[in-house]
């Protein structure tokens, strides 16, 4: 009967399955409005073409959780969402399933952009990291990082990410250093000193935040003037609220879908992220949420009033960086470690 079923999974992208065999596969996202879009175009659009039954879950990228799971052998996450940092270092550490070699994927390659397959994972989205505001709160419009850290132009609370990623690059760029340099000075001692001695002078000011959600509910509510913020969570509350975005001096960068090694049906997985990276479905999730695909087919078809907020839009990709992941897999840690004690300082 096994062989039976692992014949059965073996099947090709698009072969009729029945709810018998590995009915459940659990996708972990990062939740909120970009969860929302992965169900409407990604979930159940393949659980009503193969019979599958998606359960979504969430976390907060706590790679701790896949660890534990890995090292005990009690993997239950099927399918997990990965900023590109994190997958480099999940998978430098032994703790996801090469999918990356995976014919179903490899072949898929040249459709998608330039290092949306990795060894461990593939990008599904591009997404990023901009300055945001409350354009009901502010009489001038700010323009960038050098706005960002001006507290006698623009009073009152900002907030940052509370991490060092990002957090010092946009501290670098206040500090006037060209965005095609940022990785270049980052990478030195003197460079990282300089950052964290920027984020000195805005310490006082800064309302930390940790989950995606929160920038726009602070800018939203009066209590920051400005922050930095995920493009697709500003975009999704523009309808009912005021909030804008500043694309200059962003930081774009994509989200992968990885599997964690000892999962117990990786075929199924792959055959999911295989489907995710279709032209329609890459279509789909663009509609939902203002995200660029990673299948280049795709991107013309979307509506061009959306097209206008998302990172890959020719306009706005010319004004941001790309996020160097092999930077941050080689000096995250040390530089997380750091960032943690810093913030602890009064």
């Amino acid at each position: 009967m096994q062989q039976i079923l692992s014949t059965s999974l073996s099947l090709a992208l698009g072969c009729v399955f029945t709810m018998q065999a590995y009915a459940d596969l659990t996708v972990v996202s990062h939740g909120g409005a970009n969860k929302t879009a992965q169900v409407k175009a990604f979930y159940e659009p393949y659980t009503q073409k193969t019979g599958t039954r998606i359960i979504a879950d969430e976390f907060n990228g706590e790679m701790a959780k896949v660890k534990v799971q890995v090292d005990t052998g009690s993997v239950s996450w099927d399918v997990v969402e990965m900023e590109m940092p994190e997958l480099a270092r999940a998978c430098d550490d032994g703790m996801l399933e090469k999918i990356g070699q995976q014919p179903a994927i490899s072949k898929l390659a040249t459709e998608l952009l330039p290092g949306a397959v990795q060894p461990c994972g593939v990008g599904f989205f591009v997404w990023s990291t901009v300055l945001a505001y409350n354009a009901d709160k502010l009489k001038t419009a700010p323009t960038g990082w050098v706005d960002f850290w001006d507290v006698v132009k623009f009073p009152g609370k900002r907030s940052l990410r509370k991490g060092a990623m990002y957090t010092l690059e946009f501290a670098l760029m206040a500090d006037g250093v060209e965005p095609k340099d940022i990785y270049t000075v980052l990478s030195t001692r003197e460079g990282q000193d300089r950052a964290f001695a920027k984020l000195d002078k805005i310490k006082p000011y800064i309302q930390w935040w940790e989950a995606g959600a929160q920038p726009p509910q602070y800018l939203a509510s009066g209590d920051v003037v400005m922050s930095s913020a995920y493009n697709g969570r500003i975009a999704a509350v523009q309808n009912e609220s005021n909030l804008r975005v500043v694309w200059s001096g962003g930081i774009y960068d994509m989200d992968a879908y990885a599997i964690p090694k000892g999962v117990r049906n990786p075929e199924e997985g792959i055959r999911f992220i295989q489907s995710v990276l279709q032209t329609d479905a890459q279509k789909a999730f663009a509609q939902q949420i203002a995200y660029g695909p990673v299948n280049r087919a795709a991107v013309p078809l979307v509506d061009a009033a959306r097209r206008s907020n998302m990172p890959t839009d020719e306009a706005n990709l010319a004004h941001q960086v790309a996020m160097n992941a092999s930077f941050w897999a080689d000096h995250g840690e040390q530089l997380e470690q750091r960032f943690n004690a810093w913030a602890v300082k009064q």
